[in-house]
């Protein structure tokens, strides 16, 4: 891990390598943080899979940092002054904190590549190409969001309550 940028609060971040060990890594750290929320038991298993597709995806394409990022709803409902239901791609801090659905858990994988990841259709045999597939049928909504340089790929989850 190259380093922890924030784990207290709504947050948590974290910057990973671009090395095959940061995929464990990255799997350990989101699921410490969804631990220490109380969130492992109705989200834990997707969001570290996810993540681990997502982040996988950035080491075989990108040569630079790999940023993996949950922002969880706030426990009182949406802050004053703050939207519900902005989408992720309006901002870092327009990411839903309640919306009709209901609250979600916002996760990001961001890397220094611009090109948009590409969604395929994986045959039975092929050993790659599910990764988005899993992330479009596993999250409520998902997207990229570009930034100065590189990308962000983003997904929610639906919490329950």
């Amino acid at each position: 891990m190259i380093g922890v940028t924030d784990t207290e609060g709504e947050r948590a971040e974290w910057s990973f390598p671009a090395v095959p060990g940061s995929v464990r890594s990255a799997r350990h750290a989101v699921r410490d943080a969804l631990h220490h929320w109380g969130l492992d038991d109705a989200v834990g298993d997707v969001a570290v899979l996810l993540v681990s597709e997502l982040v996988t995806n950035s080491l075989r394409y990108a040569s630079g940092p790999i940023g993996v990022r949950l922002v969880r709803p706030h426990p009182d409902g949406p802050r004053p002054g703050r939207g519900t239901g902005a989408p992720p791609e309006a901002g870092p801090d327009a990411g839903p904190d309640a919306d009709a659905d209901g609250p979600g858990l916002l996760v990001e994988v961001s890397d220094p590549l611009p090109d948009p990841p590409t969604e395929r259709t994986a045959g039975p045999e092929d050993e790659t190409g599910r990764g988005l597939q899993l992330v479009a049928c596993s999250a409520r909504r998902w997207g990229t969001r570009f930034g100065k340089s590189g990308k962000t790929v983003w997904f929610e989850l639906p919490l329950p309550g």
